[in-house]
């Protein structure tokens, strides 16, 4: 029921997005979560795509997230998947880095440009130095690669300091917002002007 479940959650996204640009809020970047099964499928390319056409998104306007567990579960079919979504102007960024056993020999290789820090290493990076190291290594190690680091479940001003201190490009957290209906959301963004 994965495939089925994704597909729609992507088209739904999609239509949001769709509807929001629209509506005149400024262009942005959707992010959709990818399931193991999802990335396994050999027409993901074409789904996307014909999603993205029929709705009359453009490409560079959404973001797929993979796991590092699920990249490197067969890591040579993840460049072929990366490279194919790469080349339609789909954008791949790597969830939840770090909890995985990436390899950087791979990890140059895939076609990304973000590497996403797990909120398990943000949680504590105002006491703990292991995390502190931890953050830090992965933002230097994303600039080296010269892709972007974001990091996920900033909820104190001072996680937050820590961050843009260390060069972080992108933060998301309960420090801007909980989870919101999309009506919400754009009030949210309205505000934000």
């Amino acid at each position: 029921m994965i495939v089925p479940i994704g597909e729609w959650v992507l088209r739904t996204a999609a239509r949001q997005l769709k509807g929001w640009l629209t509506g005149g809020m400024a262009a942005m970047v959707m992010a959709v979560n990818l399931s193991a099964v999802q990335f396994r499928q050999a027409d993901l390319p074409d789904r996307i795509t014909a999603i993205l056409d029929e709705l009359d998104v453009a490409h560079e306007h959404l973001e797929l997230e993979l796991t590092e567990a699920v990249a490197m579960e067969d890591p040579l079919a993840a460049i072929e998947m990366m490279d194919r979504l790469y080349e339609r102007g789909i954008r791949m960024s790597i969830d939840d880095f770090g909890t995985g056993y990436s390899s950087l020999s791979y990890l140059k290789k895939f076609k990304v440009y973000k590497l996403k820090i797990d909120q398990s290493f943000v949680r504590n990076i105002a006491d703990d130095p292991d995390d502190k190291a931890i953050v830090t290594a992965i933002i230097t190690l994303a600039s080296s690669l010269g892709l972007h680091a974001i990091a996920e479940g900033v909820e104190t001003a001072s996680q937050l300091a820590f961050l843009r201190l260390q060069g972080c490009d992108e933060v998301q957290g309960y420090y801007f917002s909980k989870p919101v209906p999309a009506a919400q959301f754009k009030v949210f963004m309205d505000q934000r002007r």
